[in-house]
C-alpha cells in the first residue's frame, strides 16, 4: 500500500535504534475505538493517542499532548500542570500544515519529527507496549512504551 512518508520515517527510526515493533495494516480508522477494534492484542488503553493544539498564548505555537487512548485532556491538569492558560485544537488546515498532510486520526505521537514540543501523559508509561497509528489511518505500529519514550523524550506530566 502506499502510505504517507511519516510512516517509512518513524519506521526508521524505529529500525535505526534497534527496537521491537510490529506493524499492522488495517481499515482506515479515525478515533482511538475504532482503531482498537482492528488492532489485535491491543487494548484501547494501550493506544497512544495524540492530539495537536494550538497555545493561544503565542503566536503559531503548536504543541503535541499524547495520552492513553481510554483517556480524555484534562484542561484544568494542563493549565495547573503546564502552566498554559489557553489552548485549542488544531483545525483540519493547520493540522496539514504542521504535520505536512498528515490526516486527522492519522498523527502520529513523535512531536519531535514536526518539530512540536511533545507532552506525554504519565499513565501512557505504566504499561509495557503501547500502539499508534503511525502518519496514516490505515497502519498502526505497536513498540515497547520506553523505547519510545527514548526516540521522542517527551515532558511527561499528567494532562489526563
Amino acid at each position: 500500500m502506499n502510505y504517507h512518508p511519516v510512516v517509512n520515517q518513524i519506521l526508521q527510526l524505529i529500525k535505526t535504534n534497534n527496537f521491537w515493533h510490529e506493524t499492522f495494516e488495517h481499515e482506515p480508522v479515525l478515533t482511538s475505538e475504532e482503531a482498537a477494534k482492528v488492532r489485535t492484542g491491543y487494548t484501547l488503553e494501550q493506544g497512544a493517542k495524540a492530539l495537536i493544539v494550538k497555545i493561544d498564548d503565542s503566536k503559531d505555537t503548536f504543541a503535541m499532548f499524547v495520552l492513553p487512548g481510554d483517556l480524555k485532556l484534562d484542561s484544568k491538569k494542563i493549565r495547573q500542570n503546564l502552566g498554559i492558560k489557553k489552548f485549542r485544537f488544531a483545525t483540519e488546515e493547520e493540522l496539514g500544515q504542521v504535520t505536512n498532510g498528515v490526516e486527522r486520526g492519522g498523527v502520529p505521537p513523535f512531536g519531535n519529527i514536526f518539530n512540536l514540543k511533545t507532552y506525554a501523559d504519565k499513565r501512557l508509561f505504566e504499561m509495557e507496549k503501547i500502539i499508534f497509528n503511525a502518519g496514516d489511518r490505515r497502519f498502526s505500529i505497536a513498540m515497547n512504551s520506553k523505547d519510545y519514550q527514548t526516540i521522542v523524550k517527551p515532558e511527561i506530566v499528567e494532562i489526563a
